[in-house]
């Protein structure tokens, strides 16, 4: 029962296709019904031909060879092709949705699970589904004209009858037996597939610092660690399938053995008719291929239950609740943000923000300093909502950002990190990620802003360079500053820049800085910095130490009022 209920998702991707799914299902019944004319038909020629009724038997293989091609061959095969499309609809909507859920779960979710977890959840366990529905459709062909075929096996026959039943009753003592055993050895090799996937993931993305750092070795060390496991597990999974299979496959002999002994002895002392007989020899086989039936599906029904449960943690939030976001708007955003009594802790570890305060006026430079760990970045992390605050609220223009819609925030809001991400598209594509209807003269505007449009052009293929993973192609000052371009071309009220002109050289500092300069008269822009001297400029300064605002006020001021920040100051200049 607890089974069944994984599919209950499933069952309402696929109600868009009930039309469909009821008109096969009606195609593999009447096949299934023909199922007892063909067997009967064959019995009734053979007996035909013994008592010398040529015509007699000629009808009976005529009609039988009807039905074989019309009930058997041609509708029988339309269901299944009717199944199919449902089949891959119906994957096609598991991999949408599950990636589309996964885009919906919160940051927690990405700090807890792997990478290859998810993306294994996403891909892989949707997709095996397509593997299950064939042998799906094979046991339940099979099995429809199995029980409409054994009714009439009693008519004739209570004695072979039971002798059926009773190997099925076998074959379901040996599923209840091996079904949970498939199940558990299946689940153990995908959780260490997961871990394959994640390093194989990684790797793949940090393949330039694995070169430089020389650690080839110890990766492919773990790599085949990993291998091993997988390997052992898989073995595992196997050796519980061969057993099943021998014990499957031994019944099956036995059955066929035992009916076609007890047939002949009923045929000898006149207890059943030739034709009955001969109608055996072709029933007993399509019992055979049930049971086949039956050995492939449960061995593959246990690997998509796993695959399911995985995929239904996703979709069913079983793992994490979505982000929840509320329906309100800003019209004329001014940009002004406030944090009131804010507390904040990552999972599993102390409050980085203690009962913070602090507000950040909208048209201003802003910059917020203070030693590794204090709480920086992760103000920009509770702007976005990337995490949500423990205690207290923060407000955009005096309206919670937990009220707004998630459009809304995003409209109004933007960060630029340290390490920014590019995707794997042209630049152009980018820019159309953010803006579809965006031209190729506003992208170089927002590009010459970032001080990067020259480079680009000077590319063969210029603002149709395709970036590669991660935007390999491009430098880290490079991805920066098409990082900024791209922010500016989403036009929003406030920019948040998390140390986005640390990879920039002296040249292309100034560039950037003139840009976030003109960005002032009309945006809040906020500037989280390790290096004082890009922010020494900045309208005011907020000094955090220990999850609170120790000081406030201008490069000038704070250097006199402020023991904090001329320490910071002082450590920057003696380095340098």
């Amino acid at each position: 029962m607890k089974d069944i209920k994984e599919f209950i998702p499933l069952i309402k991707l696929i109600k868009e296709e009930k039309v469909k799914l009821i008109i096969a299902s009606l195609f593999i019944f009447v096949s299934g019904v023909s199922e007892i004319a063909t067997g009967y038909l064959n019995g009734a020629a053979v007996e035909a031909i013994v008592g010398f009724r040529l015509k007699e038997a000629i009808i009976y293989l005529l009609i039988y060879f009807v039905l074989g091609i019309t009930v058997g061959g041609i509708l029988l095969h339309i269901a299944n092709a009717i199944l199919y499309k449902i089949e891959s609809s119906l994957t096609r909507k598991l991999g949408y949705f599950s990636y589309k859920k996964a885009l919906d779960l919160p940051a927690v979710a990405f700090e807890e699970k792997s990478s290859g977890e998810i993306i294994n959840r996403i891909t892989v366990d949707a997709d095996s589904l397509s593997f299950a529905f064939g042998s799906l459709l094979n046991a339940v062909s099979s099995l429809v004209g199995s029980f409409i075929i054994i009714f009439y096996i009693f008519y004739n026959s209570w004695i072979v009858g039971g002798e059926i039943v009773l190997f099925i009753m076998l074959l379901f003592l040996a599923l209840k037996k091996y079904n949970p055993l498939l199940k558990k050895a299946h689940k153990q090799r995908k959780r260490v597939q997961d871990k394959f996937t994640s390093l194989v993931t990684e790797s793949i993305r940090g393949v330039r610092e694995i070169k430089t750092l020389g650690i080839k070795k110890y990766l492919l060390d773990d790599i085949k660690y990993i291998i091993k496991r997988i390997y052992f597990k898989s073995v595992k999974e196997i050796d519980v399938q061969m057993e099943f299979n021998i014990i499957t496959r031994a019944l099956k002999s036995i059955l066929e053995v035992g009916v076609f002994i007890t047939c002949i002895i009923l045929l000898y002392y006149k207890q059943i008719s030739l034709t009955f007989f001969v109608a055996m020899t072709y029933y007993i086989y399509r019992y055979m291929w049930l049971i086949e039936n039956i050995n492939d599906l449960t061995q593959t029904y246990q690997r998509v239950i796993v695959s399911i449960g995985r995929v239904n943690e996703i979709l069913e939030n079983k793992l994490y609740n979505d982000e929840e976001f509320g329906n309100m708007s800003i019209s004329n955003v001014k940009g002004k943000l406030e944090f009131n009594n804010v507390s904040f802790a990552y999972p599993n570890e102390e409050n980085t923000l203690n009962n913070f305060n602090l507000k950040l006026e909208s048209n201003k430079k802003i910059a917020i300093v203070g030693k590794s760990g204090q709480g920086k970045s992760t103000l920009f992390n509770l702007i976005t909502r990337i995490f949500d605050p423990s205690e207290g609220e923060i407000l955009l223009d005096g309206v919670n950002i937990r009220d707004l819609s998630e459009d809304e925030l995003r409209s109004h809001i933007s960060v630029i990190r340290q390490e920014p991400f590019v995707f794997n598209r042209s630049i152009r594509d980018n820019f159309k990620l953010i803006d579809p209807d965006i031209s190729l003269d506003d992208i170089r505007k927002y590009t010459k802003l970032a001080y990067l449009d020259d480079y680009i052009m000077s590319l063969p293929k210029g603002y149709d360079t395709v970036l590669g993973e991660g935007g390999v192609n491009l430098s880290g000052g490079q991805k920066q500053r098409l990082a900024i371009a791209r922010v500016l071309s989403k036009k929003c009220k406030v920019i948040l820049f998390d140390e986005a002109t640390s990879a920039l050289d002296n040249n292309s500092q100034e560039f950037v800085k003139e840009s976030i300069d003109n960005l002032v008269k009309n945006h809040t822009v906020v500037i989280v910095a390790h290096r004082l001297s890009t922010i020494i400029d900045a309208d005011i300064i907020h000094v955090i130490d220990g999850g609170r605002v120790v000081a406030s006020g201008t490069h000038d001021e704070l250097l006199k009022t402020s023991k904090t920040y001329k320490k910071l100051y002082n450590s920057e200049s003696l380095n340098s």
